[in-house]
């Protein structure tokens, strides 16, 4: 079902992978797929609760340590575990585990369309008792704080005393590696309790980051639709009834922490709970619903011919929705809330990946996530200041709270253009919706910032504007001079920021008076960068007609990838970075990434020798690499490559391809898989002339459609293999180009055209 995902599994390997998938979230509380009650102690589990941007702060340790880099990070914490819920059967309490005795029928499901998880058991005893259980859980969309767990347990064969013990347990650690101590002894407990205890008939916790002075509250309680005797003491609430028939526990479980909650965080969390009132477990999963059904009238894509990938465009849209944050503080972080690699860290997938997502199917989270970079730029003006700059915000390779967090600057700092990735999701958000008003607030602003970067750190040479010692998106090759990458990215932000600056002159030029006045900002300044931009150097090679990664690329030997073993992949893993940085090997894609982000800036024959080119050196180590193949094999007309690559994207953490799964989802491949389809396949382009469509329909499909958010407009689009199909289904006309061809759409009035080969 592609609605529905389903699992049967018991087997401790494919656990840990499952703990991912089954993960829930709603942007700012995220719980991995764990058992209440826990596995075997033997048994290897990342147990986690998660707050987005909640973090400690930890020193980076350095052999050599040298001016400017970074001396500490931030580090996403597993918070209070209130998931766990214990039960036991008969006066002799026999423990429920799914490792002792037997589990007669079991199964899991995720509810894509209903936005819970849910666990069906008929298990017997090792003493010969049976009993049905049903566990469900959700992390509401509607009340952030909220994650409640709901119990059914039904009698098969016995009836008697039941004991439930329920807790919430302030003292928790990171996921430690056992076979490496310097793990463990170092970043795993960064929690302490503060304070923990019963209050008004709640249970509670509060902890403390031991550096980043963070706090975080769970405030517990639980309803039970039987005749029940309840103790409280030490975290514990201990249920008792008599089971003779089906007994219903719902424990509700509310979260605060004090980046967003002021005052007293346990007095906080009561009164949500107070408020919640006698809401049943039934009454938030309508809600959620409700919401779900919300966003996939928007999101949805729908697949005929193809159930697997079907059930995997939809799976990654879902875990987008659960990790997004949509407040000031927080990000989308590499693994979202499913897990701890990269320690919670947000990266430039975001604004590439993942924000064009959000951005053509609800702008609002769009427009939230460009504040939070908007609320870190202090930071990345006083960065730039520290990297030498006179002027301009770098913002940070990766971080959570704002700071630089990465301590190998070849691949870390030296990245500049994530300064220029997250301007161009400005003009991607200004271009999908027109909004002045978030121009003139924190558009421009950000826009003039990054560009005063570029200018501090280029220079000019011959009459062309270069860009010295930065690493593209391409981590195998690192310091250069004038990644192409870089510089067509910055040759846009500088073109868009002399243009705001005129936009507001004409539009607001209040704001543009006091906007100079405050960044001590002059026109003349303006005209620097569009000058800048005008004498962009790209590397352009004329003798292959393509366009070299940098200025040196070309000159080194290609890897020997005919006698690289399998085994070998990813190279990180098995070659020093010095190793790599000598030859022509891609982890990913860079120059075929700038061609399909700024497409205009070179001619359709340069970027198909581009593509020929990079293709045959990328092994695509990273899960950021595909779905840019796969676009731009779309654009290119290689059809059977555009599948392949898009095939590669939609399973990658349902199929574990990249072994990793267990310590989250890969966030930016699900964006990219969005994008496959939508960029790739149906050839979307937004560009100051407007919207275009080019679709094309893989051979394995029927049909497929979608629908999009364009200044303030819907419009449905479906394909099928033999016609294209276009409806706008809410704002004004609209004009925009299909296949080069402008056509207007008119409100609720359908426009049919012929599918077209590519």
């Amino acid at each position: 079902m592609t609605w529905t995902l389903t699992n049967n599994e018991l087997t401790p390997k494919a656990l840990l992978n499952l703990e991912s998938l089954f993960s829930l979230g709603n942007g700012y509380l995220g719980v991995r797929g764990n058992f209440e009650e826990g596995y075997r102690p033997e048994m290897v589990s990342i147990r986690g609760m998660y707050q987005n941007a909640f973090h400690d702060v930890i020193d980076i340790p350095y052999g050599e340590k040298l001016y400017a880099f970074p001396g500490t990070q931030q580090k996403l914490l597993n918070i209070i575990d209130a998931q766990t819920i214990k039960i036991y059967l008969g006066d002799d309490e026999e423990e429920f585990s799914l490792f002792a005795g037997e589990a007669v029928a079991y199964e899991r499901r995720l509810h894509l369309d209903r936005g819970y998880t849910e666990r069906t058991v008929h298990w017997r005893s090792p003493g010969g008792k049976e009993v049905k259980l049903h566990f469900r859980r959700v992390v509401s969309m509607t009340v952030r704080e909220l994650f409640a767990v709901d119990l059914r347990i039904e009698p098969v064969n016995f009836t008697g005393r039941v004991k439930v013990v329920s807790t919430v347990n302030g003292d928790v650690s990171n996921f430690a590696d056992p076979n490496d101590p310097r793990v463990a002894s170092g970043h795993s407990k960064r929690l302490q309790v503060e304070e923990a205890g019963e209050k008004q008939g709640y249970v509670y916790a509060v902890d403390r980051t031991l550096a980043s002075g963070l706090k975080t509250a769970c405030v517990s309680s639980h309803t039970v639709s039987g005749a029940v005797e309840v103790k409280s003491a030490n975290g514990e609430t201990v249920l008792t009834f008599n089971l003779t028939e089906p007994v219903q526990v719902t424990k509700w479980n509310v979260y605060t922490d004090t980046l967003r909650h002021q005052g007293n965080l346990v007095e906080q969390a009561i009164s949500i709970h107070e408020q919640l009132g006698g809401l049943t477990f039934e009454d938030v999963l309508d809600t959620q619903q409700a919401y779900l059904d919300d966003f996939w009238a928007n999101a949805d894509i729908h697949i005929e011919g193809d159930s697997r990938l079907q059930e995997g465009i939809r799976f990654n849209l879902y875990h987008l929705l659960q990790s997004v944050g949509r407040d000031e503080h927080s990000n989308i972080s590499a693994k979202g809330l499913s897990g701890e690699g990269y320690e919670g860290h947000y990266f430039w997938d975001t604004e590439i990946y993942m924000f064009p997502v959000f951005l053509m199917t609800k702008p609002e989270i769009a427009r939230q996530l460009l504040i939070y970079r908007y609320s870190t730029l202090d930071q990345a003006q006083a960065r730039a200041k520290e990297m030498g700059h006179k002027q301009g915000a770098l913002f940070p390779w990766r971080t959570i709270s704002g700071t630089e967090c990465s301590s190998f600057f070849p691949s870390g700092t030296a990245q500049y253009h994530i300064s220029g990735d997250i301007a161009y999701s400005y003009i991607q958000y200004y271009l999908g919706t027109q909004d002045d008003e978030f121009m003139k607030t924190y558009g421009a602003e950000l826009l003039f910032e990054t560009a005063r970067l570029w200018l501090d750190m280029g220079h000019y040479l011959n009459g062309e504007f270069r860009i010295d010692n930065v690493t593209g998106p391409d981590e195998y090759t690192c310091v250069v001079n004038n990644n192409y990458y870089t510089n067509v990215m910055a040759k846009h932000n500088l073109k868009w920021a002399a243009k705001a600056y005129r936009l507001l002159a004409d539009i607001a030029p209040e704001v543009l008076d006091r906007l100079c006045a405050r960044l001590n900002m002059t026109k003349q300044e303006a005209e620097a960068w569009q000058k800048a931009a005008e004498c962009m150097y790209l590397p352009y090679d004329p003798t292959l007609n393509i366009n070299p990664q940098d200025d040196t690329f070309l000159q080194k030997a290609v890897w020997d990838f005919e006698n690289t073993p399998e085994e070998n992949y990813p190279l990180l893993l098995h070659y020093h970075p010095l190793t790599l940085y000598r030859y022509q090997v891609c982890k990913q894609a860079d120059t075929v990434l700038a061609h399909f982000l700024l497409e205009d800036e070179q001619e359709l024959e340069t970027i198909r020798n581009s593509y020929t080119y990079y293709e045959k050196i990328t092994t695509h180590d990273s899960s950021l690499s595909s779905c840019i193949f796969s676009i731009m094999a779309s654009k290119l007309g290689y059809d059977a490559k555009a599948y392949d690559y898009f095939i590669e994207t939609a399973r990658l953490d349902l199929d574990n391809t990249h072994g990793n799964t267990k310590d989250g989802l890969h966030m930016a491949n699900m964006g990219g898989t969005w994008m496959s389809i939508v960029y790739g396949f149906a050839g979307l382009r937004m560009k100051e002339s407007g919207l275009s469509l080019a679709p094309a329909i893989p051979g394995q499909w029927d049909r497929y459609s979608f629908r999009l958010q364009y200044r303030g407009r819907k419009l449905a689009v479906d394909i099928d293999r033999q016609s294209v199909r276009l409806t706008l289904e809410a704002g004004e006309v609209l004009t925009l180009k299909l296949y080069g061809d402008e056509v207007t759409l008119q409100h609720n009035r359908l426009l049919e055209q012929a599918l077209k080969a590519n």
